[in-house]
């Protein structure tokens, strides 16, 4: 069979057209199947559950370990030099160039973020200033732990984002799935996908597979908003860190069965109540509406998928063309991303870590966790509000409770609250999604208020 044998349905047709040609129809399935098997397919390795992209990630991490921070130290360095030097001077070979200009001439705001950021990145590096903001628990956690992460994963997950997203895989996935998410969860279809690479890859993978997808016109400012918070989940393999972390490794499957429940039922009632209840369905200015789910008559959800799908593989850029916009996106995380993980992520552990802030915050959750018969509330108030800061902070603090059922609600509330502003919340503000700081933290105490009965409840049951 050659490249110009015809088989059905037209790259460019209406609606009831029935041929394509087979180039075409491979040019949405080869990278469509690379796609699925970086960022799709689970694969077990040295007994963890992992994805393709996380192995090559992981790969590059162990390859580059020792040199990773001080690689962290230059970008954040150069960044708000750049940043510094674009925003004062505003030089025309920057401003004239939109990628640039976007990058580099910033909002006083950022630019002085990613001032901090280099200021904190470079006080942990070379240990010096306030050890509060350089400690082992604080600016170390984000310099030596997040950050060798953040540039490793999303090297790769930048320059193959792509083979998801932009050759007719979401189309393809929405259109079979689009009833379901419409009525459940008032999403497209194509958020699936969102939800599947946040599972078996990273909570910051939905996320960035969700802003790119607002800015080019296939979520609305309603659709983006619930998608990233609700959507983003975590995924397997730190939910399994979590568990061994917190001693509960031997309850890993009723464990990660309850975080599932927990999440679904987040997902079906949060979007329905403010603040997201309030977002209109709005596109992107100059960009506008790009997707229509909708089957016309007379053909089945698998023919009109693969209508959709291989029309927006072959309407895709050139290659070439891709790879930079790749390549644009990596630069864009490692310079305008990280800097705000430096500075927000470190102040957010400095308050958890050295002041009583969120002691004071959790009081009210004390007669809540009293009420569903939970021992050690007062230790565990404090331990599930934390997870604003970071995800990783509610086993930090959590594992010291005596009370395996209480570890295990403190756990998987973890989870499920999936707002945390040392890396997600960061990204979502940085993405330019329809969501603020005050908006985040009140969707994050929503899901903390509908997931926590939910799951003391199953704990009961599975723990006694």
């Amino acid at each position: 069979m050659n490249s110009q044998e015809t088989l059905t349905v037209d790259v460019n047709p209406p609606p009831t057209a029935s041929t394509f040609t087979l180039r075409q129809l491979l040019t949405f399935l080869i990278p469509s199947l690379l796609g699925i098997l970086l960022f799709l397919t689970p694969i077990v390795y040295e007994d963890k559950v992992t994805i393709g992209l996380g192995l090559l990630a992981d790969s590059l991490k162990a390859a580059t370990d020792d040199y990773l921070p001080a690689i962290a130290v230059t970008l954040l360095g150069v960044s708000a030099i750049i940043g510094l030097f674009a925003s004062l001077l505003k030089p025309r070979w920057i401003t004239g160039h939109h990628a640039l200009n976007e990058l580099f001439n910033l909002h006083p705001l950022w630019l002085g973020l990613r001032i901090v950021g280099a200021l904190f990145a470079a006080m942990t590096f070379w240990q010096f200033g306030p050890e509060w903001i350089w400690s082992a628990n604080t600016g170390g956690v984000v310099l030596n732990d997040l950050a060798p992460v953040l540039i490793t994963f999303f090297l790769v997950a930048g320059l193959v984002l792509p083979l998801l997203t932009d050759y007719g895989l979401m189309e393809f996935v929405g259109t079979l799935v689009r009833n379901v998410f419409r009525k459940v969860f008032g999403l497209p279809g194509r958020s699936a996908i969102d939800a599947i690479a946040s599972w078996l890859g990273s909570g910051t993978v939905g996320v960035l597979i969700t802003a790119q997808q607002y800015q080019k016109g296939f979520y609305s400012a309603r659709e983006a908003a619930v998608i990233a918070t609700n959507f983003s989940v975590a995924s397997i393999a730190f939910s399994l860190l979590i568990t061994n972390f917190m001693r509960l490794d031997h309850l890993f499957v009723p464990f990660y069965l309850t975080v599932v429940v927990a999440g679904l039922a987040a997902a079906i009632i949060t979007p329905r109540i403010p603040p997201l209840s309030w977002k209109k369905d709005d596109y992107v200015a100059g960009v506008g509406k790009q997707i229509n789910e909708d089957v016309p008559q007379g053909l089945s959800l698998m023919r009109w998928g693969m209508i959709q799908a291989v029309q927006r593989a072959n309407d895709n850029p050139s290659p070439i063309k891709v790879a930079k916009v790749g390549v644009h996106n990596v630069v864009d995380i490692w310079l305008g991303l990280l800097p705000l993980v430096m500075a927000i992520g470190t102040i957010s552990l400095v308050i958890a870590e050295y002041t009583p802030i969120f002691n004071w915050l959790s009081y009210p959750l004390v007669p809540l966790l009293e009420l569903l018969q939970l021992p050690e509330a007062a230790k565990a108030a404090p331990a599930i509000l934390v997870g604003f800061a970071d995800m990783f902070l509610p086993a930090v603090l959590g594992k010291g409770i005596e009370s395996e059922l209480t570890r295990f609600v403190v756990a998987c509330v973890s989870l499920t609250q999936l707002i945390y502003m040392s890396e997600v919340g960061v990204l979502i503000i940085k993405a330019k999604l329809p969501l603020n700081l005050l908006e985040l933290f009140v969707i994050f105490i929503i899901r903390t208020l509908i997931t926590l009965p939910i799951i003391a409840l199953m704990g009961q049951w599975i723990v006694g």
